[in-house]
């Protein structure tokens, strides 16, 4: 008994790399300029040269109400004038796509521009005058005419991928597909007559071929037509069944609001190639058959009447032409079945939906919609475009919004490498377009920079070429021969041969002459010789009976063999037909589980760009408040130099400060102490000089002894600083600077002689910020009660600096004392006696003290004296008295 165990699946095998090529090739975007409609006057584009187009700023434009005449040039592989053709532009454009298609490589063309410039015009073309699509077809048919495959040799499988069959495989297919035959494919082209609507467009004289095609393949041309309409994609060769109750859907020349057919999904093969799932994909044998597949999409077209055009697309048409060739086998006669060899090529006709604002057009409701839907798609081919220039100039890494549209998420594996990609760009020259116009040819010059890797070769199948003529050329000798040796043996003549056989194997007649009445020979003769022959006859009636019960029961068991093997194969085809209905549910719950999860991966798309974006906006924080930290760090560093710059001076200028007071401490107790010693020797003298030679005191003044207005007072050895106007002092801060005079209104008027001067200043009492703008220098006031009950005015100076936001702030440098106090007791003048006189010509120490020299001496602090720091002398010695 057999083991019920089923056998392990093998393992997975992973999805082949692309081959990658580090050779690239940059987008080839061409201009088409259309002529000038009769209504229109302006014109706003020029053609410089075959590279060049100009743009002319009409009258009234947005680039010209300021005044400014800016006229823009814009450069492309190669500029169309108006009187191009259509064959010269197939030629420069397309020509080189056919033929990659034919070798095995991809191809894409689409049109770009704004509404009504033409773009429908250039793919399809007009009576008499076939655009690049027909032109296309008749070019990929001249070339493969005589190396096509029959009809279902290639069957797609329904996955962007193809299967091969054999002939016989073919022909069934042939057949179930009469017997039940698809709305699309019901009559092949050759059996009917072509449409009168496009009968002259695929009337092509120039016949146009692909020289080098491989001769020992086959090849079958299958299309497909869908459209892409508000962000959903739709199969324009399917067939919807008609409901009679309501509208049809899409009927020509009706505005009103269609019944769409089911949406098709976008999905990834296992080379991760992007291609619609349930697409409908029709082998087509000619170029009419292939156009009259077309032209009944096209009547299904969404298309609206707008005030820019009267049949203005509202949605985006891809013409897909998918080439299928694989190589023949080692004699040359049929197709090599291994699906590895076949090679899948295919060119996509992108007709894009024009860029339109709603205000030009006037669109209302649905027409709204469609207009948006048409400029958001086209934004997100702009924005691709744009990323991927960035990526490829600055070196980053950004992720494509392939996604955010069904039209870039569909062609995105073109941008990665999988075939050409070319750009027609249409224009209308008139003004009113000129703007708009201005937008397009900026987007398409930029996509020119947009680098594509060039597609690999298709690889070689390793066998000898040139095996198909071989095979042809030994058939037509084999032929030749057998002509030369009599040619092949009808029926009749066979049946001859078979008659001459029998009577050659009867025994022959003697002869039948009577010489005589009396002849007994010649008649047994003959009778005996005849009735061998009815021996002879009725043997091989009977052999030949047996035969035919032999071959009876043959043919009776063959009869119950076939019966038996026809229901062995009716069981075998039930359970295969219950197979396949459980696969086909199987299919649609997988097909919902993939729908399921489609969304469930937009979702998380979704959610991951917000995470990406939060992320995005937390990094900038960070690296802000990262930025500022490092800012308050520097900041802060300046700031303790700053400081410690300050500490250190302010330790120097103390330094200085003590060691001053300690030499005016110094100097103070050394001049005491040779005041003392003078009154010593004044006291000594007077002791001992004589009554009688006491000199009379002089006669002084009152008692009272009058104040003397000082800054700071403090003795001097050496009183020999010159005189010093007494009634009006000026203040060493005056000088050329402007000044800021700021005395309160607090202030007390004192009665000193000396009084701070200063000219080109500004009288303040409050300080104000308009007063300091004009100033270089600042002085204060302040008046304050000193320990000895008078009043001390003190000048505290500073300098006027402007700030970074605007302001004005003060440093200040200096501060000036100004007090009244009274003369020590111990600084009366004294004269000694006459009789001690000392000789002439000597300094008299007795008759003058040096406490009223020392006294009469006003010490200003001033930087840069040797005394400490804002210390200067400027002393005025008081006159002699008679």
């Amino acid at each position: 008994m057999k083991s019920a165990m089923r056998p392990a699946k093998p393992p997975r095998r992973l999805p082949p790399k692309k081959p990658s090529t580090n050779q690239k090739d940059p987008v080839g975007v061409y201009c088409r300029v259309r002529p000038l409609s009769p209504s229109d006057q302006e014109c706003c584009i020029e053609v410089i040269n075959e590279t060049t187009v100009q743009l002319h700023p009409p009258d009234g434009c947005k680039a010209n109400r300021n005044g400014e005449y800016k006229e823009t040039q814009y450069s492309y592989k190669q500029v169309f004038g108006t009187q191009v053709t259509q064959k010269e532009l197939f030629d420069v454009v397309s020509r080189p796509l056919v033929e990659d298609v034919i070798r095995g490589k991809n191809g894409l063309l689409f049109t770009y521009g704004v509404t009504g410039s033409g773009k429908t015009h250039t793919m399809t073309g007009s009576p008499g005058d076939g655009g690049l699509l027909p032109r296309c077809l008749s070019m990929i048919f001249n070339s493969i005419g005589n190396f096509q495959a029959k009809r279902y040799v290639f069957k797609p499988d329904d996955k962007n991928g193809m299967d091969v069959q054999n002939e016989v495989d073919a022909l069934l297919e042939r057949q179930k597909r009469e017997v039940q035959p698809q709305l699309i494919t019901r009559t092949p082209l050759s059996r009917q007559r072509m449409d009168p609507e496009f009968a002259d467009m695929i009337n092509i004289q120039e016949q146009c071929k692909v020289e080098d095609v491989d001769e020992d393949s086959v090849y079958s041309v299958f299309v497909s037509y869908i459209e892409i309409y508000n962000n959903y994609i739709y199969d324009l060769l399917e067939e919807v069944p008609l409901d009679p109750i309501k509208p049809k859907w899409n009927t020509p020349g009706r505005n009103a609001e269609f019944i769409p057919p089911q949406s098709r999904i976008l999905r990834e093969d296992l080379n991760h190639n992007m291609y619609i799932a349930g697409c409908t994909e029709v082998e087509v044998k000619s170029t009419e058959e292939a156009f009259d597949i077309f032209w009944k999409g096209q009547k299904r077209r969404r298309i609206a009447n707008t005030q820019l055009n009267r049949e203005s697309s509202r949605s985006h048409s891809v013409f897909m032409i998918k080439l299928a060739q694989a190589p023949l086998d080692a004699d040359g006669d049929n197709v090599l079945q291994e699906r590895e060899q076949i090679t899948l090529s295919q060119l996509s006709l992108v007709d894009l939906a024009g860029s339109e604002r709603t205000n030009r057009t006037k669109a209302e409701g649905s027409r709204l919609r469609e207009a948006g839907n048409i400029n958001q798609s086209l934004m997100t081919l702009r924005t691709c475009i744009e990323v991927l220039r960035e990526n490829q100039l600055c070196g980053t890494n950004k992720m494509v919004p392939y996604r955010d549209s069904k039209l870039t998420h569909l062609f995105k594996n073109y941008f990665d490498g999988e075939g050409k990609v070319r750009m027609i760009v249409c224009v209308n020259p008139k003004a009113d377009d000129f703007e708009e116009s201005l937008q397009v040819m900026r987007f398409a010059e930029m996509t020119q920079e947009v680098e594509v890797a060039r597609p690999v070769d298709k690889p070689i199948c390793g066998l000898t070429p040139g095996r198909r003529y071989r095979n042809q050329a030994f058939k037509e000798e084999l032929t030749r021969r057998l002509e030369d040796r009599g040619g092949p043996i009808n029926g009749d003549a066979e049946d001859q041969a078979v008659v001459e056989i029998l009577i050659q194997s009867f025994p022959p007649l003697p002869s039948c002459e009577l010489l005589d009445a009396n002849d007994d020979h010649t008649l047994p003769k003959l009778i005996e010789v005849l009735e061998k022959r009815r021996r002879i006859r009725q043997m091989m009636a009977e052999e030949f009976n047996k035969n035919v019960s032999t071959f009876r029961a043959m043919l009776q068991d063959l009869n119950g063999v076939v019966t038996a093997k026809e229901n062995i194969a009716q069981g075998r085809m039930t359970e295969k037909d219950k197979m396949i209905a459980s696969q086909k549910s199987e299919m649609e719950r997988l097909d919902k589980k993939i729908k399921t999860l489609e969304y469930k991966i937009d979702i998380l798309e979704k959610t991951t760009t917000i995470y990406e974006d939060e992320k995005r906006t937390m990094q900038q924080d960070l690296d802000s408040h990262q930025q500022k930290l490092q800012r308050q760090l520097s900041d802060k560093r300046r700031l303790e130099a700053r400081l410690q710059g300050m500490m250190n001076e302010n330790a120097m200028k103390w330094e200085k400060e003590c060691e001053r007071r300690v030499a005016a401490k110094q100097l103070e107790m050394q001049n005491k102490l040779w005041v003392k010693d003078e009154k010593l020797k004044q006291l000594k003298a007077i002791v001992t000089e004589t009554k009688g030679d006491k000199p009379e005191r002089p006669p002084r003044e009152k008692d009272r002894e009058p104040r003397v207005p000082v800054r700071s007072i403090s003795p001097s050895p050496a009183p020999t600083a010159p005189p010093v106007h007494p009634r009006h002092r000026r203040s060493r801060s005056a000088g050329t600077e402007r000044w800021v005079d700021h005395k309160p209104t607090s202030s007390v008027e004192t009665d000193t002689v000396m009084q701070p001067h200063i000219p080109k200043s500004i009288k303040v009492s409050v300080a104000s910020e308009k007063a300091l703008a004009k100033c270089e220098k600042y002085m204060l006031t302040h008046q304050q009660l000193a320990s000895d009950g008078e009043i001390e005015t003190k000048l505290i100076k500073g300098d006027v600096f402007k700030t970074r936001g605007g302001g004005q702030s003060v440093q200040f440098t200096d501060i000036e004392t100004l007090r009244q106090q009274s003369p020590p007791s111990g600084g009366r003048k004294r004269r000694s006696s006459p009789s001690n006189q000392p000789p002439q010509g000597e300094t008299t120490d007795s008759e003058w003290t040096d406490v009223e020299t020392r006294c009469s001496v006003a010490v200003e602090m001033r930087a840069g004296s040797n005394l400490g720091p804002g210390y200067e002398h400027h002393g005025v010695t008081k006159r002699r008295r008679p």
